[in-house]
């Protein structure tokens, strides 16, 4: 069995003010043209389909449009919630997709319902597990402890009981889940809420291939285990990292053979960095006046106009950073980036309180940054 594993797709999302929806638009088409050209006979989608609890209308048409287009080549479609998805909102119609041959899973009641697929060597059971948020999850999949691992113990359990129930078939599940060791990018949301973040691998142990969703680059944590990534860069931490499809081959036997198909950037993405002189005139900067561009300026000065004059050159100019060693001056997006909701929260109290924040204090702003996430999930 041939199979197309994606993931993070973000829809309606933007990249500094930038819109990205023709980006999106273009790896949707690319999608629908490798499925049909490569003779694939499943589409799996790990989840983060769209970008926000509610999208942009520009956004839904998309998917709509993408999953019409998807179901015209005769493939299945399965798709699971990410955290970033609202999975109350994105269950609409669900029912009636499942009938028309689109799998959309995210209710946790659901965990260890397989969608079953056959080829020439027999079944195949594709699990669906929606992301598992432990403080929403824990009493419904009896995990005992809520953490991420502990969650996704007790949904495998189920996994496992239902295979072993069909007499042991081929099995692939589709999660939305950090495992360790993955490397993360600045694009993607904190899943500190509910434990620790990470979960092992050894977690999955025991199926034929997981197609993980969350990491939004590509990359293969186990024999049977991988990231397909996000199909578009979505933070310049991204800059140079290639975006791919993985094209799983599935054997009667053994472990999967997996085959990454580029996906060429619909822009591209570069951190420039030169003083101002330099940028505007250096032929060394030849061939990115049209790429989405992280601009770092290093005069000791703080030139005039910096974004209005570099934007004769480079017109995609997104985001610049001072490196002027004459001021303390930072923009608050600096000073936020890369960090969790925690720690932005602590160090607003600290600033304006002019103290570090107690340990009580310090547990409230926890709880309620775990409720408001707990909130949005929900």
């Amino acid at each position: 069995m041939r199979l197309l594993h994606t993931s993070d797709w973000h829809l309606g999302r933007s990249l500094h003010g930038e819109a990205l929806i023709d980006a999106q638009a273009a790896f949707a088409d690319l999608l629908v043209e490798v499925v049909a050209s490569e003779g694939i006979d499943a589409v799996l989608v790990a989840g983060d389909l769209y970008d926000r609890a509610i999208p942009p209308l520009d956004a839904v048409e998309l998917f709509d449009d993408t999953l019409l287009r998807l179901r015209s080549t005769g493939v299945p479609v399965v798709l699971i919630a990410g955290n970033h998805d609202s999975a109350g909102r994105l269950a609409f119609g669900s029912r009636l997709l499942e009938a028309a041959g689109v799998h959309l899973r995210t209710r946790v009641e659901t965990c260890g319902e397989p969608v079953l697929l056959a080829d020439g060597a027999g079944d195949v059971a594709i699990y669906p597990l929606p992301y598992l948020e432990p403080a929403l999850s824990c009493s419904q999949l009896e995990a005992g402890d809520v953490r991420h691992e502990a969650v996704l113990r007790a949904a495998m359990g189920r996994v496992a009981a239902d295979r072993a129930r069909r007499g042991e078939p081929r099995a692939v599940v589709v999660a939305h889940a950090f495992v360790t060791g993955g490397e993360t990018c600045d694009s993607e949301r904190d899943l500190t809420v509910g434990g620790t973040a990470s979960v092992p691998a050894a977690v999955f142990a025991g199926v034929d291939y997981v197609a993980l969703g969350h990491l939004h680059r590509p990359q293969q944590l186990a024999e049977r285990i991988a990231y397909s990534g996000s199909p578009i860069a979505y933070s310049f931490s991204e800059a140079g990292h290639p975006k791919s499809f993985t094209v799983v081959d599935l054997p009667a036997s053994g472990p999967p053979r997996l085959e990454r198909i580029p996906i060429p950037p619909w822009r591209p993405m570069a951190r420039l960095r030169g003083s101002l002189d330099e940028l505007l005139s250096s032929a060394e900067f030849t061939g990115h006046e049209h790429a989405w561009l992280e601009i770092t300026v290093t005069d000791e000065q703080r030139p005039a106009n910096p974004m209005e004059r570099l934007r004769k050159r480079f017109p995609h100019v997104l985001r610049l950073v001072f490196e002027a060693s004459t001021t303390t001056e930072v923009v608050y997006g600096e000073k936020v980036e890369g960090r969790s909701d925690l720690d932005v929260c602590r160090a607003f109290v600290e600033h304006v309180r002019g103290r570090p924040v107690t340990a009580a204090e310090d547990a409230l702003l926890d709880a309620a940054v775990q409720a408001q996430r707990i909130a949005e999930v929900a």
